[in-house]
């Protein structure tokens, strides 16, 4: 599937890329929550994040916006698990009949984390996991 990206989310990413040596894939930018979601590519979360966190720090403050990462993944069950993380996802079903939704089955005392605070780690994932896999909706089982 082809991503369009603004002139501001190519900046972003250059940015981050520079700042950490890893590599982006997305970005998804919040303007009224002054964040910036980046999907790494897979394997290289532990150089997105550097030692201690200091990279990702760095990303922070050279664009003044909270930054949080999303590892990439090969199969569209293994990246809604992604998405959602840190909540501890169990198991992903994906639906084909109708629309596409992607089931994540998380513990209830995880719950709280997948959703996150007014639905936004839930929103990022259905974002995320409509423009790279095309799914129409994330639902917690």
């Amino acid at each position: 599937m082809r991503i369009t990206l603004s002139d501001r989310d190519r900046r972003y990413i250059a940015c981050f890329e520079d700042e950490t040596g890893a590599t982006a894939r997305d970005c998804l930018v919040y303007e009224d929550e002054d964040r910036v979601v980046f999907l790494v590519a897979a394997g290289e979360m532990a150089d997105a994040v550097g030692p201690g966190g200091r990279r990702v720090r760095a990303v922070e403050e050279t664009l003044g916006r909270s930054v949080e990462l999303v590892e990439d993944a090969d199969t569209p069950e293994a990246f809604v698990a992604n998405t959602l993380a840190p909540a501890a996802v169990q198991h992903v079903t994906i639906s084909e009949q109708g629309d596409r939704i992607a089931y994540a089955e998380v513990p209830e005392a995880d719950r709280g984390a997948a959703i996150g605070r007014d639905g936004r780690n839930i929103e990022t994932a259905r974002r995320l996991a409509s423009r790279h896999y095309d799914l129409d909706d994330v639902q917690l089982t």
